[in-house]
């Protein structure tokens, strides 16, 4: 007889008590509109998952011992203040164990199991039955990434996908008509990384861009050569393009069939003229949408390392204009009012008339030695501060050639140190 023991057929795994990450991962997309979704835990991981989930139309309960401010106070989702119970997941359709107890997390999916209910385990995501991809947007289309578990680098490509969407060195080739209309986009103070992430898809999307002297510039050398640029020519105190000229381009370029973008300096609303321009679009049927941008008026002072407001410090910010000195018959401010205020006064437009403010303020009762801090080019590698009060304002601006794009800062805070900047709470 021999003593070699009988062959045997090689026994094949259970899948499931493999790590699912060592299988790969099937990608689909979820419509969790109006189904339940049971988020188990309350900290930083569970108010990472909430936006999409919220975004999505998910009938979202949270069960938490203890959740952070953020997840307790989310608008649109239900949470419960105890401990997991199973049968939690009654109903769900979806589930997430983002507890930091591991053997709570390795309960909620077992339980999910049992209920066939695909749920994500935060801790050690090769144990769940789901994985959260690092996901981004492009237009109307989602993308995710997954990499076997290891959330960096989904993370690290993510970035790098959505990167590459916006500079425009990754395309998406679309022939689907895309709908006309305006976008009244804010471009910020001037820097153009301060445009926001909307404002910068839709001017991607532009077929035609009514652009400010103060709009970003590299912002348009990014658009593609088949994009028609309409310089408006808003330069301050001299050459402009009448408002109702470019009101009536935004009007023809849409009504032609083209997705305009309007790209302003800073925001749209704030002395931009933006409202003119949506209630000419308005009166036109234009479909028009309006994004928010960075105004220079809060960005340039933080760029120059002053905050418009302070705790005991200031409790007011007031933004004037200086588009018309304070005698003239348009002026719509109360400058004796202005003087009285103690907080701090953010002046637009004011380079040309310095010297008639600072006086204006100085009658009104503002003290001489009020810091001051004049911001020319905020937010650019050209950004020049001068540093002074309101007694020598004027002179000061005049001595070193003050010229526009400038913000002017009245108020104890245009006078912090950097000292004060670093430590005070």
């Amino acid at each position: 007889m021999s003593d070699v023991p009988p062959a045997t057929e090689p026994v094949e795994p259970d899948p499931r008590s493999v790590p699912s990450a060592a299988r790969g991962h099937y990608l689909v997309g979820l419509d969790l509109d109006g189904r339940r979704v049971v988020v188990v835990g309350g900290g930083s991981v569970a108010q990472r998952r909430l936006p999409n989930l919220v975004a999505s139309g998910a009938d979202v309960y949270v069960i938490a011992v203890d959740p952070t401010p953020a997840v307790e106070s989310f608008p649109g989702i239900t949470v419960s203040r105890r401990a997991y119970r199973d049968g939690d997941l009654d109903g769900a359709w979806y589930a997430m164990a983002c507890t930091d107890d591991p053997e709570v997390n390795a309960a909620v999916v077992a339980e999910a199991e049992r209920r066939h209910t695909f749920c994500v385990r935060a801790d050690d995501a090769r144990f769940g039955t789901a994985v959260t991809p690092a996901s981004g947007r492009h237009r109307d289309v989602q993308y995710g990434v997954l990499a076997s578990g290891d959330h960096r680098i989904s993370a690290a490509m993510r970035a790098a996908i959505g990167k590459a969407l916006a500079d425009g060195s990754l395309t998406v080739e679309d022939d689907a008509p895309r709908a006309a209309g305006v976008a009244l986009v804010g471009g910020g103070p001037g820097d153009p990384d301060l445009i926001t992430v909307r404002g910068q898809r839709l001017l991607a999307d532009a077929d035609v861009v009514v652009a400010d002297r103060l709009a970003p510039p590299e912002l348009l050398a990014a658009l593609g050569p088949q994009v028609e640029i309409i310089d408006a020519a808003k330069v301050p105190y001299g050459r402009a393009m009448k408002q109702e000229a470019i009101n009536q381009v935004l009007v023809d370029r849409a009504q032609e069939g083209k997705f305009v973008v309007r790209l302003k300096g800073g925001d749209p609303y704030v002395y931009g003229r933006g409202f003119e321009e949506l209630q000419a679009c308005v009166e036109a049927g234009v479909p028009v949408t309006v994004v928010p941008g960075v105004t220079s008026a809060i960005a340039a002072p933080a760029a120059a390392g002053v905050p418009v407001t302070h705790r005991g410090v200031t409790h007011e910010v007031v933004i004037a204009s200086g588009h018309v000195p304070p005698d003239h018959p348009d002026s719509l401010i109360d400058w004796p009012a202005l003087g009285r205020l103690r907080g701090t006064l953010v002046l637009m437009m004011a380079v040309e008339r310095v010297d008639v403010f600072t006086s204006a303020l100085l009658d009104g009762g503002r003290p001489a030695d009020t810091p001051v801090a004049m911001i020319e080019n905020g937010s650019l590698p050209t950004q020049r501060v001068l540093r002074t009060d309101l007694g020598s304002a004027a002179q000061v601006a005049a001595a070193e050639n003050l010229r526009p794009p400038a913000i002017v800062v009245i108020g104890d805070v245009a006078g912090f140190s950097d000292a004060e900047r670093a430590h005070q709470p």
